[in-house]
């Protein structure tokens, strides 16, 4: 396959101005100081013998040693922050709002409320992480929508990413928050509702296989088939005042994703196996992660793409203005200043791929 061959060829010799970049950087005036260390915050889970993964694009990033090598050459040390899935939003915005965290791999909705309440971040980097999100209920509920649960107690993590499908669901079928009764529990509390009968429904993400797989829950609507607004968004964001002070150090951060999105995106069926098998590593069962990704109407290249599309633009730029609606913010949010394209466009110039993923 010599077109393949000699994608590789340029991708690697991408990869190498990358480096030549890196190097460049190190040989700089001490005057350009540089940061001590690299802080990225990313969800991980606790795997056999208490080793601690991360998930998705990070858990790729993390094993690959790219960056870590990459920064190292310039004198810096990159500094893995692990983040709970039962309080990814507030652990991380509270980094940012600290100082602690440079960079963090996280929700759409938590980062409109933290620019909302006067935090300047910057999103660096979309895509990687489109999952679906899933309405369970009892086994023995006779609900077979979410019209049917109009009344009724449903449980939902507010301010977390998946609020937002929820809210486009229920406007699907002409229903407002207000028609259901929302109790706002983490996603181990919204199970356990769920299973001991304290709610009639709960809205969360590929863990509602497992309580399928318990016999305590049934799922009566997913997102796979759904507009791909109604996707939950994990992606990767940077402290505002970090790229600005440290560009060439955000741009190594972005680089090292990008690699791992055009791997992930490019090895097709390899890629998709590697991904999943990574994610059982952090104690995420393998079946689960399979069942989350089958049927999605999602294209597994278009899952990984980076480009600051004006579709990525109205996803927040709605999902703004419901946060609004919602009283998640006290004011408007101009969306726009939320983006910093610059890192992208130039690791994909820098890795060859500016014609890889497309509008």
């Amino acid at each position: 396959m010599p077109g393949a061959a000699q994608a590789g060829l340029a991708w690697a010799a991408g990869a190498s101005q990358v480096a030549s970049a890196a190097s460049a950087a190190a040989s700089a005036p001490a005057s350009a100081k540089l940061p001590e260390t690299v802080r990225i915050a990313a969800v991980a889970r606790s795997a056999p013998a208490g080793k601690t993964v991360f998930a998705g694009a990070s858990a790729q990033v993390a094993q690959d040693r790219w960056l870590e090598t990459e920064l190292g050459k310039l004198g810096v040390r990159l500094e893995w922050v692990p983040v709970t899935t039962n309080a990814v939003a507030a652990q991380v915005n509270e980094g940012f709002a600290s100082k602690s965290i440079d960079f963090a791999h996280y929700g759409d909705l938590p980062s409109i409320i933290a620019n909302a309440s006067g935090l300047q971040t910057r999103l660096v980097l979309p895509g990687g992480s489109l999952n679906n999100t899933y309405l369970v209920v009892p086994p023995n509920s006779t609900a077979r929508s979410i019209a049917d649960l109009k009344g009724k107690r449903i449980a939902l993590h507010r301010g977390r990413p998946w609020e937002y499908p929820f809210a486009r669901l229920l406007q699907a079928h002409g229903l407002k928050l207000s028609d259901v009764k929302i109790l706002n529990l983490n996603p181990q509390a919204g199970a356990a509702a769920l299973a001991t009968g304290g709610v009639d429904a709960f809205f969360t993400l590929s863990d509602a296989f497992v309580l399928e797989d318990k016999k305590v829950g049934k799922i009566i609507w997913a997102s796979k088939k759904a507009p791909e607004d109604w996707k939950m968004r994990a992606e990767l964001w940077g402290d505002g005042a970090f790229l600005q002070r440290y560009p060439q150090v955000a741009q190594l951060v972005v680089s090292a994703y990008l690699r791992e999105h055009h791997k992930a995106a490019a090895a097709a069926d390899a890629g998709r196996d590697s991904y999943i098998k990574s994610e059982a590593l952090g104690g995420q069962s393998e079946e689960v992660v399979r069942r989350e990704l089958e049927g999605d109407s999602t294209q597994w290249k278009d899952r990984w793409s980076p480009l600051f599309t004006p579709a990525v633009r109205a996803h927040y730029a709605a999902e703004a203005e419901y946060a609004k609606q919602a009283g998640l913010i006290a004011k408007p949010l101009p969306v726009d200043a939320l983006f910093a394209p610059q890192f992208v466009k130039q690791g994909l110039a820098q890795l060859q791929l500016q014609d890889y993923w497309t509008r």
